[in-house]
């Protein structure tokens, strides 16, 4: 018997996936101690866990600031988590002093839970609620530029938060080393390791469970007509304009429709709608999925893997860059297509293209078989009772992360040596237009040689 503390940050996506997690360690006689928000308590007490609330802790937010959480703003997430660290520094130290739990689970961007196992030295394991990104895989990762504007300008906000963090033990290298994936640290991630992008490049400190879900049902798509279920998850679900598109857009299909929209909208804002079509602000997801032919979704990770869980292929209409990242690696097993025209008109053809097509059934049918024969929440638990774990094989990160240094080094002496020679032989005029190309290029040359070199590796392997 161990005890477990389990840290997570207010939000479903990345709760839901850590509750059959805590269930299935209680029924193996593990001491599971949930601190969350009142927001989860109903959902956290029936898995056994100890449920301790944090809503003390959650300091005020200006508008601003509300804005950005609203919005899904790394800088004002990041923010935010560091204050919430501060504030529960105190409350967090007499309770790992009283519990003194064997192991932290933490979800990967909860700041609190991290930085309190590193402070007082218990073995953690990180909960991934979506893809494992590192160098590799982050390049799923698409970043807008006014999304990159928001991370570059808000570093120096970032780095005075985590400057306050000091005094009270917390030692940080940098921001990137709370957010990074890194193949030293003891890690669960909810998909299977032929979803995860780049699977190979992460070390035998990953678990890959496929995902984690109470329910054991199987697809059940024999019926009259098909069933399309459309959701946009519980975070950027105030789109009224978008559900009345898909009301127009399926209204005269021979089709049953059920929307999910959560408590953002007035349902009485979409009109009336016919017999065929019902909005409920929530559903039993999975069951739903369990029936359903096509899936309109926003992609976050936990409906893509319940979707494919439950054999049901995909409209994908992702919203921010994480989605867009599980948008993509979707597309790539053929389990779903893009939604590239939000007009009624557009989801109306996309509907029609993915019904027509059973290829897009057949794929998703594959992922479902892959998912189910992962570890699963068993598989979860015993990872947690048995950390910290080892790593015997090569850590394929460092070695491409040598690669970049010698590539660097070599490829900027290089530059710097033809600077040199033309400003001497020919002029020193237009050398500055070598410079700016060099820098333009080297990003590409060096992703592709990194793709040879981990190509090798895992060759080897």
């Amino acid at each position: 018997m161990k005890k477990i503390a389990f840290f997570c940050i207010p939000a479903h996506g990345h709760t839901n996936p850590m509750l059959p997690v805590a269930a299935e360690l209680v029924r193996r006689g593990n001491i599971v101690r949930f601190y969350s928000f009142d927001e989860f308590e109903k959902k956290i007490i029936p898995t056994g866990a100890e449920f301790i609330s944090c809503d003390s802790f959650l300091p005020k937010l200006t508008e601003q600031e509300e804005a950005g959480l609203k919005n899904v703003s790394t800088t004002e997430m990041t923010v935010q988590d560091l204050r919430i660290t501060l504030c529960m520094n105190d409350f967090l130290d007499k309770e790992f002093k009283s519990f003194q739990p064997d192991v932290v689970y933490t979800d990967s961007v909860c700041f609190w839970g991290k930085l309190n196992a590193w402070k007082h030295n218990v073995p953690m394991v990180v909960s991934t609620s979506t893809f494992a990104f590192n160098q590799m895989s982050s390049e799923y990762m698409k970043h807008s530029p006014k999304e990159m504007a928001g991370l570059i300008f808000g570093l120096p906000r970032v780095s005075r938060e985590l400057k306050k963090l000091e005094p009270y033990g917390y030692h940080i290298k940098g921001i990137f080393s709370l957010i990074q994936s890194d193949n030293a640290t003891d890690s669960i991630v909810y998909t299977s390791r032929r979803f995860q992008p780049y699977a190979e490049s992460f070390s035998d400190h990953y678990a890959f469970v496929g995902p984690s879900v109470f329910s054991d049902a199987l697809p059940e798509k024999e019926k009259n007509r098909p069933l399309i279920y459309i959701s946009m998850g519980t975070v950027i679900n105030d789109r009224p304009d978008f559900y009345k598109n898909c009301i127009v857009a399926l209204k005269d299909m021979n089709v049953d429709v059920m929307i999910s929209c959560g408590n953002a909208i007035n349902l009485e804002d979409l009109g009336e709608l016919p017999d065929h079509i019902q909005v409920r602000p929530y559903v039993d997801q999975l069951d739903v999925l369990s029936k359903a032919d096509a899936f309109i979704t926003h992609c976050g990770m936990n409906s893509v893997s319940e979707s494919l869980y439950m054999a049901a292929p995909m409209v994908l209409y992702p919203q921010t860059s994480e989605q867009y990242a599980v948008a993509r690696r979707v597309t790539e097993i053929s389990a779903g297509i893009m939604l590239k025209d939000d007009s009624s008109k557009g989801i109306r053809a996309t509907i029609q293209e993915l019904l027509n097509n059973k290829a897009y059934g057949n794929a998703a049918a594959e992922c479902s078989a892959d998912f189910r024969a992962c570890s699963g929440t068993a598989g979860a638990a015993e990872f947690i009772e048995n950390a910290p774990h080892t790593s015997d094989g090569i850590d394929i990160t460092a070695e491409l992360n040598k690669l970049n240094a010698k590539f660097q080094l070599l490829y900027w002496l290089i530059i710097i040596a033809t600077i040199n020679l033309i400003g001497f032989l020919v002029s020193w005029k237009y050398v500055w237009i070598i410079g700016i190309t060099a820098g333009i290029l080297s990003t590409p040359i060096f992703k592709a040689i990194q793709k040879r070199k981990y190509t090798k590796l895992t060759q080897k392997d």
